[in-house]
């Protein structure tokens, strides 16, 4: 008899397996011993990475930020790779790992909490500036800034030009704001997060939600293509404006005869 111990489903399960050699003659649940439960939960996390946590939304792109911090700005900032966050699942995840080895359910964790450890000080006290989760328009309204779920290739070496340019090895992976069109009016150029390295892609939207133009380059959306899809838009949606000049337009999320 043996007792066998498996992390399976979010959680630790142990089985009191009788056999003869490799024929299961029997097995019954049984209460995972602490120790063999915490050999099992390490052996999953080797096998699944960070994904055996199933985090939600919040904690990926936490996660997501951070991975921003450190490719751009280096150390302290940690790496958030997979095999960085598993070399490291004690000092962020440790009264967790305990928590799942006495029976707790991976839905019981709070990721987000277990993430922030992993914040270097005194420089997180600057977190929400570099790496925001929501950023301001001309409207007057803020937007969730949607951050790449990119952090597998951290150690990628940039140049200032590429950096620059939004683009190079591959892509460098922009924040995304979706906004209406009409609330941007006026905006000149993307903001800049961490420390002025990387523009907010903006996906400007109709007033139906849908998309109208894809551009980190602002100024040139308005000299140029925004003729195009005010020709197109204006007669489709008369109750928003499409002014000639967008650079004077007065940016709001109302329509124009609003009430």
């Amino acid at each position: 008899r043996e007792l066998s111990v498996r992390f399976v489903d979010g959680r630790a399960r142990a089985r009191d397996v009788e056999s003869l050699g490799a024929i299961e003659l029997a097995a019954t649940p049984a209460r995972p011993d602490p120790e063999q439960a915490a050999e099992a939960i390490g052996r999953a996390l080797e096998e699944q990475g960070p994904a055996l946590l199933e985090m939600p939304e919040q904690a990926l792109q936490l996660r997501a930020r951070m991975a921003a911090c450190h490719r751009h700005l280096g150390e302290p900032w940690p790496a958030m790779d997979d095999d960085s966050l598993g070399a490291q699942a004690q000092v962020w995840l440790g009264p967790e790992l305990a928590a799942l080895a006495r029976g707790a359910s991976v839905r019981s964790i709070d990721t987000v909490s277990a993430l922030r450890r992993l914040l270097p000080w005194p420089e997180a006290s600057r977190f929400e500036e570099l790496a925001p989760q929501r950023l301001a328009v001309p409207s007057g309204a803020s937007h969730r800034i949607l951050w790449p779920q990119q952090w597998e290739s951290e150690e990628v070496a940039l140049t200032d030009q590429e950096e620059q340019a939004g683009s190079g090895r591959g892509q460098v992976p922009q924040p995304i704001v979706r906004v209406k069109l009409q609330e941007c009016f006026g905006l000149a150029e993307s903001p800049r997060l961490l420390d002025g390295r990387l523009p907010v892609l903006f996906h400007l939207l109709s007033p139906a939600g849908r998309e109208l133009a894809i551009t980190a380059d602002l100024a040139s959306f308005w000299d140029g293509p925004y003729r195009q899809v005010r020709a197109e838009m204006r007669g489709r949606y008369p109750k928003h404006p499409w002014p000639e000049d967008p650079w004077a337009a007065q940016a709001t999320a109302r329509t124009r005869r609003r009430g």
